[in-house]
């Protein structure tokens, strides 16, 4: 996984995660939700790297 790769996952894990703060703190179930969309996204994209690194 290139330190590129890694920056966009950690940065949409973050932003993610902020949604997530915002939307319970303004009682915004949708931000809520995108914002854990985003994180787990940000995971998944994070698995695909690690295996692709395993297999390189």
């Amino acid at each position: 996984m290139s330190f590129i790769d890694k920056a966009k996952n950690a940065a949409e894990d973050a932003i993610g995660k902020a949604k997530e703060v915002v939307g319970d703190a303004t009682d915004n179930t949708d931000l809520e939700a995108e914002g854990k969309k985003d994180q787990g996204s940000a995971g998944v994209k994070k698995v695909g790297e690690n295996i692709k690194d395993t297999f390189k």
